[in-house]
């Protein structure tokens, strides 16, 4: 696999969001920016299809799921009239894990250049023991600089041409379980794609909802999948903390399914045209329709108050937003998002879940939509949207960094120090 994301001659760039429910493909043409205005992307291609062969965001049957990818790609190319070589992919399985280390080199008094900040990520094997050895199965996802030291004093952000005798660099380190990456890695090259870079669903989300003070002063963002629930924490700019439950909206519709005794397809429409996240009054008054499971006959159709569908959803929506919570105190990083939630995914669009999530976190809600792309059509500019467009966003801002050599996190980067070290390229 070549490394590194690049565009062809005509500034295209292309992400792939494979979720548990649908795959999408986002072709884009980058815009050059006028006076004041900075270079931005405007989508040109879109193309979907239903989710084959994934679970809970892991690819479960290849050959499936390679041809869900290549319809979704092909569709996109036909709209855009280009064809792509390269994409950004997004990751929600393999049980992303995150931590935040901290490594410390002499400088001796001596002005801080890119050499020095290289050398403290050379510290390799310092890391080995958080990261875990490559035979345990885990693999590096990201390595993203998060402040800087110098002499023990905090709230640097870029240390180069500071003067000190220490300098210390504070790195959140994202891994996932190799076997699922590389599943996800090969299907993407059936499809004659190179995955230039993995992005844990939640931070690629983040890029396209969040706006910058949310992102500065502390935000945690929910991303309500199909087959997971994933939440990033946002603070000074950057992330700080992901982490993945592995219930989603799929397992609402499993349940509404099992107890109106339904068939999946039935009950993901129930959802969509009927559901609500919290009880109302009225609920009691209102009657639908449920066809029974196996009954082919019109004539099989059970009519049931909206209050029963209603009382079927909201303990599962309960439950996964106490665990995103239990998550969140457990890992300490519940206080650093603030009192801000962004809920984004295609479960954030469910009628009323702004107010739940209100509700079980004790936070201000609001629901997120993409917000940095021009060319979305209204259909594709919701809360589902959000992973596939920040896919965009994160190579849009590795296609601006200063240095052409921009190398990714991929299964196949060669060493442990080398690919810890590709931040100096992807934030520089």
């Amino acid at each position: 696999m070549k490394k590194g994301l690049k565009r062809n001659r005509h500034g295209i760039l292309a992400a792939l969001d494979v979720g548990s429910s649908k795959i999408c493909c986002l072709i884009a043409r980058i815009e050059e920016g006028r006076g004041d205005k900075p270079r931005g992307l405007k989508v040109i291609g879109i193309g979907q299809q239903v989710s084959r062969g994934v679970k809970a965001g892991a690819v479960v049957d290849m050959e499936a799921a390679e041809a869900a990818i290549l319809n979704a790609v092909h569709a996109a190319e036909q709209m855009a009239g280009e064809t792509i070589e390269q994409v950004v992919v997004n990751l929600s399985g393999g049980y992303p894990a995150s931590r935040s280390i901290g490594v410390e080199v002499s400088i001796d008094g001596h002005e801080v250049g890119d050499m020095d900040l290289r050398r403290a990520l050379e510290q390799g094997h310092q890391l080995e023991g958080v990261l875990g050895q490559p035979e345990k199965g885990r693999q590096l996802i990201h390595s993203i600089p998060v402040g800087y030291t110098i002499d023990g004093s905090r709230g640097i952000r870029d240390p180069r041409g500071m003067y000190g005798e220490r300098l210390g660099v504070n790195m959140h380190i994202v891994t996932a379980a190799s076997g699922p990456v590389r599943n996800l890695a090969t299907c993407v090259q059936r499809c004659h794609l190179e995955p230039g870079n993995f992005v844990v669903s939640p931070f690629a989300s983040g890029l396209s909802s969040l706006v910058e003070d949310e992102r500065e002063l502390g935000v945690t963002l929910i991303d309500l999948g199909a087959g997971t629930t994933s939440m990033a924490v946002f603070l000074e700019g950057n992330v700080i903390h992901t982490d993945v439950v592995p219930v989603g909206g799929q397992h609402v519709t499993s349940d509404i399914a099992r107890g109106l005794s339904t068939a999946l397809s039935h009950a993901e429409r129930l959802k969509t045209l009927y559901g609500h996240a919290i009880a109302t009054s009225a609920d009691e008054q209102e009657m639908i329709d449920v066809p029974q499971v196996g009954e082919e006959d019109d004539n099989h159709v059970q009519q049931v108050p909206r209050s029963l569908l209603v009382g079927i959803m909201q303990p599962r929506l309960e439950e996964t937003f106490e665990l995103v919570r239990s998550r969140l105190e457990a890992s300490g990083f519940d206080k650093l998002g603030g009192r801000r939630v962004v809920l984004t995914g295609g479960a954030a669009q469910l009628p009323g879940m702004g107010d739940l999530a209100a509700l079980v976190l004790d936070k201000q809600v609001r629901v997120g939509r993409p917000i940095h792309l021009n060319g979305l059509a209204e259909s594709t500019s919701g809360p589902a949207y959000t992973t596939a467009a920040g896919l965009l966003n994160y190579a849009l801002e590795a296609e601006m960094a200063p240095r052409p050599d921009i190398k990714p996190q991929t299964p196949e980067a060669a060493g442990l120090i080398g690919r810890v070290g590709n931040w100096l390229k992807e934030h520089f």
